[in-house]
């Protein structure tokens, strides 16, 4: 078998929503489609991936570097000793080849792109969905029924007031989901927190309601929203200060008690690791968002997972960023926390598969090849559209 072509595109996914640090009105993502010469139902098996919100394509990494090096590559190079499917592991070390080590910046974007629809297509050569495909080749042969996800929203928004932020948490625990995410950081510390009491009079109580400052505090500022913070007893502060500040982040656990999250802008897993060692992230109460389709894709995702029990931690401690049907089966087939999900927002790549719904704030998985892609009508049309399969 080989790897008959691969096409890439940009697709728009702006919007007029802003966090505390970037509005996403001129953002966008790539898309790619790994066309392979196995045929099933008759037609040729086609792998498709993309990057998560918040990191624009890649178009220029893709075409001038990536993508050559996997179309230059011998067939053989690319298959499992098997001979019968793609290797992930060879496909990523074709890509990272001539690649030197650290600065990892928006080439772990361009590779996540491009093992994403790597292992979409090994999984529906497989003919198994992909969380079944992870259990039995890197878990321990079991899956997850249903997965934990919460409804991430609560942008700053041209006019939008506390009435409609209400409104739009309202309709996500109408959809089923128990704990919903709020922006805060791109307002003052008292608006801020006049929007959190607007939330919990909808939600009801602290451990429903998330809240995320994209990075953008220093230090005595994420200190005073620490303070401010803790009597809500909050299911958790999410990235208060640069990711990469992990002596803030570290300081920071020394002011609340509370659960913290990061790591959704950390790239690689030595990058995990020094967050993990330096940054005073707490086991038994704090949260890892790496991102799978941000982070050199899922061969390196594996390497991160794998440091976690060396520094106390465990893939339940893992609920990844991005809301997408990747993390989904990454989560149920590697028993990880939970997953993101985007009901509102960076459509169609947010969200999972059209007849899937929220119980409980849990979700089940589709009965489908590959990631699922074919379930949700408006993405695969997307996807195919794109990228002219």
């Amino acid at each position: 078998m080989r790897i008959t072509e691969i096409r890439e595109a940009v697709v728009p996914i702006s919007s007029p929503i802003r966090n505390a640090y970037i509005d996403f009105s001129k953002m966008t993502a790539s898309v790619v489609a790994v066309v392979t010469d196995v045929i099933r139902d008759g037609k040729p098996v086609v792998g498709y991936g993309f990057n998560s919100n918040g990191r624009y394509a890649a178009s220029g990494l893709l075409n001038e570097r990536f993508l050559p090096r996997l179309r230059e590559a011998a067939p053989d190079s690319l298959i499992n000793d098997a001979g019968d499917n793609l290797d992930p592991r060879k496909v990523w070390a074709t890509l990272m080849s001539n690649e030197k080590p650290g600065g990892h910046g928006e080439r772990s974007v361009a590779v996540g792109v491009i093992d994403m629809a790597v292992w979409d297509a090994v999984a529906k050569i497989a003919g198994v969905p992909l969380y079944r495909y992870l259990a039995d080749t890197e878990g321990d042969g079991t899956v997850d029924d249903s997965v934990f996800v919460y409804a991430a929203g609560g942008y700053y928004y041209p006019g939008k007031d506390d009435t409609q932020l209400q409104e739009e948490m309202r309709r996500y625990r109408d959809m089923g989901y128990e704990v919903v995410k709020m922006k805060i950081g791109g307002a003052s510390l008292d608006e801020d927190i006049r929007r959190i009491e607007a939330v919990l009079e909808v939600v009801g109580d602290g451990k429903y309601l998330a809240v995320d400052a994209n990075g953008r505090f220093d230090l005595d500022t994420a200190i005073a929203y620490a303070k401010a913070l803790s009597p809500y007893k909050l299911f958790w502060y999410e990235e208060a200060g640069d990711p990469l500040d992990y002596a803030l982040q570290a300081e920071l656990a020394k002011h609340y008690d509370g659960p913290m999250a990061t790591g959704e802008n950390l790239f690689s897993h030595q990058d995990a690791r020094n967050l993990l060692r330096h940054g005073g992230m707490r086991p038994d109460r704090d949260w890892l968002q790496f991102d799978c389709a941000l982070s050199y894709g899922l061969v390196e995702y594996l390497r991160t997972l794998a440091i976690l029990p060396e520094c106390g931690f465990s893939t339940r401690n893992v609920i990844p960023h991005g809301g997408h049907q990747l993390s989904l089966n990454i989560a149920a087939g590697l028993k990880l926390g939970g997953n993101e999900s985007y009901p509102e927002v960076f459509a169609p790549f947010g969200g999972f598969a059209d007849d899937t719904r929220v119980e409980a704030g849990r979700v089940g998985l589709p009965d489908a090849p590959g990631i699922g892609f074919e379930k949700k009508q408006g993405l695969i049309e997307c996807m195919r559209k794109a990228t002219s399969t």
